[in-house]
């Protein structure tokens, strides 16, 4: 599918040196004098290489043409993660350093987008929070309130987070998968 420049927004996989690409950075640039042009700043999907490249607005990109599948993470096998798409029961493995973060927001039964390009897995979509039980942290102080300073504390994926300072271990907290941040606490 071709995009006009213009159109490219952060987050948007692209086809650039027939690689895929997904972009980091789009800015749209337009100075006193001269053409106006769009800086981009990109990451090869694979390789995680990163390149950069301006385009004319009015300038074609193609734009990579994604199937998603619902898939429900089940189990690990070594260094994989197997996944099973939740219409054909078809069961695909993910090798751990190809997910990245996001094996640490996996649970076991948590249903993601997958999104393949030509069949093939390139990229798991997480839910914007998740809920995991803490595993580790300091005792809480008597003396703590709401606004004290947080604390660190280790998750049951194994996710390093800062949390405040009432949170005690086997408590439930959601955190964004964005940027792995402490958003409550959960009642069980």
């Amino acid at each position: 599918m071709k995009l006009k420049a213009i159109q490219l927004r952060k987050g948007n996989i692209i086809l650039f040196n027939n690689d895929l690409y997904v972009l980091t950075e789009v800015t749209h640039i337009t100075p006193g004098k001269g053409q106006a042009v769009v800086q981009t700043k990109m990451k090869h999907i694979q390789t995680g290489q990163n390149a950069e490249k301006r385009y004319r607005p009015d300038e074609s990109v193609e734009k990579a043409e994604l199937e998603t599948r619902k898939m429900e993470y089940i189990y690990d096998e070594g260094d994989d993660l197997i996944f099973m798409d939740q219409e054909t029961f078809e069961q695909i493995p993910m090798h751990k350093e190809f997910l990245g973060d996001a094996i640490y927001y996996l649970l076991p039964n948590t249903v993601v987008d997958v999104n393949f390009y030509k069949n093939q897995p390139i990229g798991v979509e997480l839910p914007l929070s998740v809920d995991l039980r803490v595993v580790e942290t300091e005792p809480t102080l008597k003396t703590a309130t709401v606004t004290s300073s947080y604390k660190p504390a280790v998750l049951e994926t194994g996710l390093k987070v800062q949390v405040p300072p009432f949170i005690e271990e086997g408590e439930i907290v959601r955190i964004d998968t964005r940027d792995g941040k402490y958003l409550e606490r959960v009642k069980e």
